[in-house]
């Protein structure tokens, strides 16, 4: 049995990739035979007065026939430009830059080449008499879907990094160590429009300095396809866009530090970045055991893998929540925000490179490499209180875990062409994780103890993720007629090694049993996918995209596992009922068109694609099943975006789309690593159908420099997938043989009627003349309707969790000089929970923080920090409603040319109340959790700052991203 086992699991293979090569070599093919005709008119712009090449001029081209911009460029560092026509004519050319008068003449063009050698460009000068115009930049600017805000209306102290910068920013906050914008988590962070170590949303706040940061841009990114097309295809990303200071893109700048303290605690870094122009490679290093984690959560993927225990369960690879708070637990300064960060205490090692370049004119190339190694030791306290059974299950859990993760990016685009390129995005994650926990847990009722069980658990595991997409593009001769074609492929394998220990003692019974197994584990998959798509202009202000989708998905999983033998003493007897072969099979075909009409003040867009998916899912072990589905769904779309005027804007989106189950919510096999909160799959699973309508509203006042946004987003799920929670009311055994003691919990996901997600965000900001400051407000409101089935007693209770979230706070951010820079802050939320089968359970519950803090250079090279945080819980389980004060303090002396040394001397959490508190509600349960977090020790630490920027003039450098259109990733279409 164990050899046919191991016989299915390796029987994985995949050759459709060889595709890819063939969609490409085939587009190419046909893209060549209809190849256009261009002109190209070439030139160099010179200062009039030195006779120097000026960087960033925007030269324009507008037809004389019609009056439309036919093509627009800004010079390189040689003051050179290129335009590419489609057609001859007339034209008229105008070139303009800050501090020199623009220029304007008209050209034609008849050849397929036209030279006009070199432009000069007189400086401009304005005279002033008596009057000094000091020009404020308006903190806020909403240009189309992209929010702007200009750094230097937000005055930062010396030693600020790009996340200091932006949490003083309204509608940006960085919530539970996790970067929000406008109510959404931050994705990305893109440095002058180009990825910085791929999608890493931490790596750019956490170690750029803010003094070389001139604006920051937030939108949603589209796909690269979709920014080709100007057509949405759903796949969005909130992306936050650093835009550095001209004078700031030649040179080298950093930091070293190391510090030491009590307790053992100490904490090295380096990091380094050299810019020269387009050529950028930045270091980044760091050591340190104060949990200090300067990296996302895609490191820490292994950490979700099975420990042996936790309160999760169900069908979503957790609990469906229908809500949660959760705060505490600060790094090693409570303004050390980490996004992604893991609980308890962590020693982290971790290295990463990124290099941006362009070679040559046709070429641009993007890569970066991150290496991380993750010590972490987690205690952990949670309860949780059972709707229907009024059962309570309390837990102890202790896990200690080391993790290897590296990472590889690269992107890497090819012009071949003014009207064909090429985009190549690789992607490769390898990990290594190995964890161990102990476990004590016991379930009681209202009368009595039920079961009690303490668990020794062990688990190997390691894996790989490979993605790749290639993208090719093309532009016809006719203006708008585009076509493009995406492959994409996904390759993934993980394997593991699980060894468990169980004591579990029933009280009712006054029995007792052990559990002594090993499991191996194997999941892996390979995906094919494809997106064609094809433009066609209807008029000057219409167009049309017809698109096809293809995808398949091969996914594999396979669980043996072994229960101890005594006679040889290894793990030899084979448990069929905890052990299975999986095996599915995914086929999606999606195809339709979209309409788009485009005004001077509107963008508007609707379409339709019609959705096939057959899903084959069969049973190899221990049972022969097979199980085939077939969906089909319309799935529409519709887009408005409307500007009311240059500052006002309004931008309304909706979309369909759908959730095919997971080959880990499918499979049919019994997780018993709680044995008290028992898990397996359904094969039965259908796909869930989403309708999603998300609103924009952006207003600036110009005058007032008051700015005011609105989001709102609601999803409605049907055929959702749930959680059925089965309680024993007895001991009971089930199908697979498995005993299910009086309490314990069986969960398995099922699909339900619907659900409901409902988000609302306001925000508000406006200056404070009197206390140069910067003032916001910001409210929102939630709401989320989960169901869940809960059995027992042969009884079956549909509920419904009903979550209702009010939120709100204020912020007052100082703007009066890097000497003084303070920020003042308060949030509250207020949570009803209200269940439809037992209202006894329904719970009000508060959580609060308010912080100040303090940067202040009093006298020379003294610096004075201090942050103080309280945090108040109210509503939750005996024992977690606490109110507690985290105070950090820091004194520190700058020395050395340019005060480039800094000695400083710093506590953290000065009072050692430092805390970590969370609550989670679903639609079964709701859980409250106290984690172990770092407390009060001392620290000395030494900073080097290195800034080098060499002969930069301003005027030299204009950034490439003002005034020329939307930012990268926001998509503006084939007709521009």
């Amino acid at each position: 049995m164990n050899t046919q086992l191991k016989k299915t699991a390796t029987q994985r293979t995949i050759t459709l990739p060889l595709l890819s090569i063939f969609f490409v070599l085939l587009t190419q093919f046909a893209c060549a035979q209809n190849r256009p005709v261009y002109y190209e008119v070439f030139g160099v712009i010179l200062d009039a007065t030195d006779g120097k090449p000026v960087e960033g001029v925007n030269v324009v081209l507008i037809s004389s026939k019609n009056n439309t911009q036919q093509q627009g460029t800004i010079t390189n560092e040689k003051g050179a430009f290129t335009l590419h026509l489609t057609e001859a004519g007339t034209f008229h050319l105008k070139a303009s830059f800050v501090g020199y008068k623009s220029i304007e003449q008209d050209i034609t063009v008849t050849t397929k080449s036209l030279n006009l050698d070199k432009i000069k460009m007189e400086q401009a000068t304005i005279k002033l008499r008596d009057v000094l115009v000091e020009a404020k930049p308006n903190p806020v600017e909403q240009k189309g879907d992209t929010t702007q805000y200009n750094a230097g209306s937000f005055k930062t102290h010396p030693d600020a990094t790009a996340e200091d910068l932006v949490t003083k920013m309204p509608g940006i906050s960085v919530e539970n160590g996790t970067v929000k914008a406008h109510g959404e988590d931050v994705k990305k962070v893109l440095v002058d429009g180009k990825e910085f170590f791929g999608d890493d949303p931490t790596v750019a706040l956490r170690n750029l300095p803010a003094e070389v940061i001139d604006k920051i841009q937030v939108y949603n990114q589209l796909s690269d396809q979709s920014q080709f097309t100007g057509f949405n295809d759903g796949q969005t990303q909130k992306t936050l866009n650093i835009v550095t200071k001209s004078d700031k893109r030649n040179g080298t700048f950093g930091k070293m530090y190391a510090g030491y303290g009590t307790n053992e605690r100490y904490s090295v870094g380096a990091t380094i970045h050299r810019f020269q122009n387009q050529q950028r490679f930045s270091l980044i290093g760091i050591s340190n055991n104060i949990n200090q984690q300067n990296f996302s959560s895609q490191d820490l993927l292994g950490v979700s893998t099975g420990n042996g225990g936790g309160g999760g369960q169900g069908g979503r690879g957790g609990a469906g929540g229908g809500g949660g708070i959760g705060g505490g637990g600060g790094g090693n300064s409570a303004s050390n925000f980490l996004v992604g960060q893991q609980s308890g205490m962590n020693t982290t090692n971790s290295i990463g490179l990124n290099y941006t370049d362009e070679w040559g004119k046709k070429v641009k190339i993007t890569g970066s490499y991150f290496f991380n190694k993750s010590n972490n030791t987690t205690n952990s306290l949670t309860e949780q209180q059972y709707f229907i059974s009024n059962n309570t299950y309390t837990e102890n859990n202790r896990v200690n875990s080391i993790n290897y993760n590296h990472r590889f990016n690269l992107r890497f685009e090819y012009t071949i062409d003014s009207a064909n390129s090429l985009l190549i995005t690789p992607r490769l994650n390898l990990q290594n994780y190995n964890s161990g926990s102990l476990l004590s847990a016991l379930t009681a009722s209202p009368e009595s103890q039920l079961t009690q069980v303490y668990t020794d658990y062990n688990s190997k595991n390691n894996g790989y993720t490979f993605t790749n997409e290639i993208l090719f593009r093309h532009k016809f001769q006719k203006r708008g007629r585009t076509f493009s074609v995406a492959v994409t492929t996904n390759f993934n394998d993980k394997k593991g090694q699980n060894k468990q220990y169980s004591e579990n003692q029933y009280f009712t019974t006054d029995s007792s049993a052990i559990i002594n197994q090993l499991s191996d584990t194997r999941s892996d998959g390979s995906t094919l996918g494809a997106r064609f798509s094809y433009t066609e202009p209807i008029g000057k202000k219409s167009i049309l995209e017809f698109n096809y989708n293809p995808s398949y998905t091969l996914s594999n999983s396979t669980k043996e596992t072994n229960a101890f033998n005594e006679i040889t003493k290894t793990y030899s007897i084979l448990d069929t009922s905890l052990s299975n072969n999986f095996k599915n099979t995914t086929w999606t075909q999606s195809g339709g068109m979209s309409y788009r009409l485009r005004g001077a003040k509107y963008n508007f867009s609707v379409g339709t694609n019609y959705q096939r998916v057959a899903l084959n899912s069969s049973e190899l072990f221990p049972t022969d099943l097979k199980v085939n589905k077939t969906f089909n769904n319309l799935m529409p779309t519709a887009m408005l975006e409307y500007r009311f005027t240059k500052s006002t804007n309004l931008r309304v989106f909706y979309r369909t789309s759908t959730n095919t189950p997971s080959i880990s919510q499918l499979q049919n096999v019994i997780n018993n690593s709680n044995t008290v909160l028992v898990t397996t799959g359904n094969p039965n699973l259908k796909q869930e159908y989403v309708h999603s309508i998300m609103l924009h509203y952006g207003k600036v006042n110009t005058g007032t420099m008051q700015n005011m946004f609105v989001f709102a987003n609601a999803t409605y799920t049907t055929n959702y997938i749930a959680t059925s929670t089965f309680t024993a009311s007895t001991d009971t055994l089930l199908a697979e043989g498995i005993l299910l003691s009086q309490g314990a919990q069986l969960s398995r996901p099922v699909n339900m009627a619907s659900s409901w997600n409902v988000r609302s965000f306001f925000v508000y900001g406006l200056p404070v003349e009197l206390l140069k400051s910067n003032f916001n407000i910001n409210t929102g409101i939630t709401y989320q309707s989960t169901p869940g089935l809960i059995i027992r007693n042969d009884n079956q209770y549909i509920n419904h969790a009903n979550t209702y979230g009010l939120n709100s706070g204020v912020t007052l951010s100082s703007n009066i000089s890097q000497k003084v820079d303070f920020r003042v802050s308060y949030s509250a939320t207020y949570t009803i929970v209200n269940n439809t089968v037992q209202s006894t359970q329904n719970s009000n519950y508060f959580y609060q923080v308010s912080s100040v803090k303090l940067n202040w250079l009093p006298w020379k090279g003294l610096v004075f920090n201090t942050d103080v945080n309280h945090s108040l819980y109210s509503g939750l389980s005996s024992g977690y409603n606490q109110s507690f004060l985290l105070w950090n303090v820091a004194i520190g002396y700058k020395f050395l040319k340019n005060n480039a040394g800094e000695l400083k001397l710093s506590v953290f959490d000065l009072l050692r109340q430092n805390t970590s508190i969370s609550r989670t509600v679903t639609e079964t349960y709701i859980q409250d959790k106290q984690t172990q977090v770092l407390q009060r020790y001392f620290m000395l630490t030494f900073t080097y700052n290195l800034r080098s920027f060499p002969g930069v003039q301003n005027r030299r450098m204009g950034p490439p991203m003002d005034g020329m259109g939307p930012p990268p990733g926001a998509g503006s279409g084939p007709f521009n």
